[in-house]
């Protein structure tokens, strides 16, 4: 059975806040890398990256993040931009949701080998469910859930979604 927890019209308001958060956080910045995890990650820095773009001047500069969500250790992180666009600049990795926080560590893990700016999380989910000590500096909403039930963000055109089963 389905539990809405967030509308479209909701997702938009958070994607939007969180936008401008970002915003706040990178006022003098000429560029901003979002750094979307590969699926719905990428998929809602691409939605941040919008309104990024209709609020700032800055540069919003959008790069896929690729790896084995089931088994990061299996293979390396990869990024569709290389080291040297992203080192010294302020980047955010964005993810959809938040569960253990395996794929956002080991995200943060490989751009922590750049010397970097600033580096910063989002996420529109954070289900408080981590094993690894890091968190979402920028989030849509928390979660209490239980390890048993399922969050699922659903992208569509006008029809974007998270419900819990």
């Amino acid at each position: 059975m389905e539990n809405q927890i967030l509308s479209h019209q909701k997702i938009q308001h958070k994607v939007r806040r969180i936008a401008y958060q970002i915003l706040e956080a990178n006022v003098t910045e000429k560029e901003i890398i979002l750094a979307g995890i590969e699926g719905g990650g990428l998929k809602f820095a691409k939605k941040i990256q919008n309104v990024l773009r209709s609020i700032t001047d800055a540069e919003i500069i959008l790069c896929k993040v690729s790896m084995n969500k089931r088994n990061p250790l299996e293979s390396e992180v990869k990024t569709s931009i290389p080291a040297a666009d992203y080192k010294n600049k302020s980047v955010v990795l964005v993810d959809d949701v938040l569960n253990s926080g395996t794929t956002l560590i080991y995200g943060v893990h490989h751009f922590l080998r750049t010397p970097l700016k600033q580096l910063k999380t989002a996420v529109l989910v954070n289900r408080n469910h981590k094993k690894y000590p890091v968190k979402a500096d920028y989030k849509g909403i928390s979660l209490s859930t239980s390890l048993q039930e399922h969050v699922h963000v659903q992208f569509k055109a006008k029809d974007d979604m998270v419900y819990l089963d």
